[in-house]
């Protein structure tokens, strides 16, 4: 299967985003790799929207479960969320599961006028009702496939196709 660049589709993602950015805009990356894209957006976009990175595993609905994962990260959200208008970033939209939690870690911090989601991939695959406004790229995988993303030393992007059992 061959997988697009996801060089362009940050690119894409960024023409999407930018009709939507006003004085209350904030750009938030879920850890990791929605962390990585929000800091390239944030550059691409004009580099004045604050950013701020959430890491979502006390958030889990599978934390009891499979307990804490070993890089867990601080939270970071640097401003005021109250009134603002979230642009909430990810790399791959599967579930629905990980944007409730980061939407529950959110709300700790204060109450957003609105919240958009931006994914660079969405899979489909669906288990809550959570869809997407900016999207990069649609795709349908099977449960058993998964889409990565990898950055290099030089912090460009590549997509990558996992396949499990």
């Amino acid at each position: 299967m061959q997988l697009p660049d996801a060089e362009q589709l940050l690119a894409i993602l960024a023409d999407r985003i930018h009709p939507l950015l006003a004085d209350n805009t904030v750009l938030v990356g879920i850890h990791s790799g929605g962390a990585w894209l929000a800091e390239r957006l944030q550059v691409m976009l004009g580099g004045d929207i604050p950013l701020g990175s959430l890491d979502i595993s006390f958030y889990r609905d599978d934390f009891s479960r499979i307990g804490l994962h070993p890089q867990t990260k601080p939270s970071n959200i640097p401003f005021e969320i109250e009134g603002r208008h979230v642009i909430l970033v990810d790399d791959v939209l599967y579930t629905g599961r990980t944007l409730r939690g980061a939407m529950n870690e959110l709300f700790d911090y204060g109450r957003p006028d609105k919240i958009s989601l931006a994914v660079l991939v969405d899979r489909g695959g669906r288990e809550l009702p959570v869809e997407a406004q900016i999207v990069g790229f649609k795709i349908d995988l099977e449960a058993r496939q998964n889409m990565e993303l990898l950055r290099d030393e030089q912090g460009r992007f590549t997509l990558r196709l996992v396949e499990g059992k």
